[in-house]
């Protein structure tokens, strides 16, 4: 109940203010009535001018001094200084202080909690002068001990605002804040969806890109041996199914982290090293003689680590099959070593002539791979014909600790 309350107020200042002002200017009017109206025949006179003021005119500097409130929170500085001026007349017309005089401490509060430093401090010394013109009468009727006590309110009404005004501040900075950090997570969320994206296209070219092509290239085998040699057009159509088995359940696996509803299915884990020498075997099925030769000491490398030495070879073993020409050979090399591993893929086929795809994403997957392990992916013509695909891995102690 009452936090309902507090947001409407919040969301009608206006009408709040009215709300305490209206009994506060009724208050001050009665008040200056009941002073005026006990000068006889209604006239007040001032002792050192001679001037005359009549109960109607205290009346006008009431609500000239106590109306300006509504318009504190919008121009605090422009309010107490028509209050103000309206209070430095009446004191120069010999009026005392009444009850509508408290709007002076009122805009200065105004002042001091919603203006910079300097407006507040002037806002104060204002006031103060006008406590030791209204009540010191440092002439006329010396009253010290009132000034000064009335001070220390006027001291503590002023450290409020300051209060205030530093509380306010300090809680729009938190607000501030919360909406820069609110800002800053979803913006990480994008890039995180983002990199996520980029990451399941890349191996979706992956997983597409070599299962097709070796569905193709079995394809065009058991279209030429289904008259000559229909047991070897059954081996291609057998490859075939079976390549086509693999891809879909590596796509289901990747595309399955996309879902949000639904119960969560078993995928097959990502490709490892372990699994390399059925990737072998797979292309040589379709066709194309790997070599595949490991040196040095089989290392613990971490599983990102070793799916991107299974994406390189698998794209560049795709490109020769795609690429290569007839009568091509590979071979693939690894090579371990103290602190990094090399891995060769090379071929003596025509793909160094073969046109660039302009919206290809194999090349450009192989070095985003190994650019996250700090390593490198060169591609390009090798001497005396064909293509070689060199990457470089740096082998980590700690990764390694922590594979193991």
């Amino acid at each position: 109940m009452f936090g309902r309350l507090l947001d409407w107020s919040r969301r009608h200042p206006g009408v709040v203010d009215a709300c305490w002002l209206t009994p506060f200017l009724a208050l001050s009017v009665a008040h200056a009535w009941f002073v005026t109206t006990r000068v006889d025949a209604g006239i007040r006179t001032v002792p050192w001018s001679g001037v005359s003021v009549g109960p109607w005119a205290i009346l006008g500097f009431g609500l000239v001094t106590v109306v300006p409130l509504l318009w504190m929170r919008k121009r605090p500085l422009t309010v107490f200084a028509v209050i103000s001026l309206g209070s430095f007349c009446q004191w120069l017309l010999g009026i005392g202080p009444l009850t509508f005089n408290v709007a002076v401490l009122i805009a200065m509060y105004s002042v001091a909690s919603r203006c910079l430093l300097r407006w507040a401090i002037a806002a104060g010394l204002v006031a103060e002068l006008g406590l030791a013109l209204s009540f010191g009468q440092i002439v006329i009727d010396p009253d010290f001990i009132t000034w000064a006590s009335l001070s220390v309110f006027v001291i503590a009404i002023w450290i409020a605002g300051i209060y205030a005004n530093t509380r306010r501040r300090y809680l729009e900075s938190l607000e501030e804040r919360a909406e820069r950090a609110e800002h800053e997570r979803d913006q990480q969320v994008r890039l995180a969806a983002a990199a996520e994206r980029t990451r399941i296209a890349r191996e979706l070219h992956d997983v597409v890109a070599h299962n097709v092509s070796v569905i193709i290239v079995q394809a065009d085998g058991a279209g030429y041996a289904i008259d000559s040699d229909p047991e070897m057009a059954r081996e291609a159509m057998r490859a075939i199914s079976d390549t086509g088995r693999q891809a879909l359940a590596e796509m289901r696996r990747m595309v399955g982290v996309l879902r949000t509803e639904g119960v969560p299915e078993e995928y097959a884990p990502q490709p490892s090293l372990s699994q390399m020498d059925d990737l072998v075997a797979q292309v040589r099925a379709s066709g194309l003689p790997v070599d595949f030769r490991v040196t040095g000491p089989p290392r613990n490398l971490p599983e990102g680590e070793q799916l991107t030495i299974y994406r390189i070879v698998q794209e560049a073993l795709t490109n020769t099959l795609k690429h290569g020409g007839p009568d091509s050979r590979a071979t693939v090399e690894m090579e371990y070593g103290a602190r990094e591993l090399l891995l060769r893929v090379t071929d003596d086929g025509r793909g160094a002539a073969a046109p660039m795809s302009p919206d290809g994403h194999g090349l450009v997957g192989m070095r985003e791979r190994a650019a996250i392990f700090g390593g490198t992916v060169e591609a390009r013509p090798h001497p005396g014909g064909g293509f070689q695909v060199t990457a470089r891995l740096p082998i980590s102690e700690t990764r390694e600790s922590r594979a193991a």
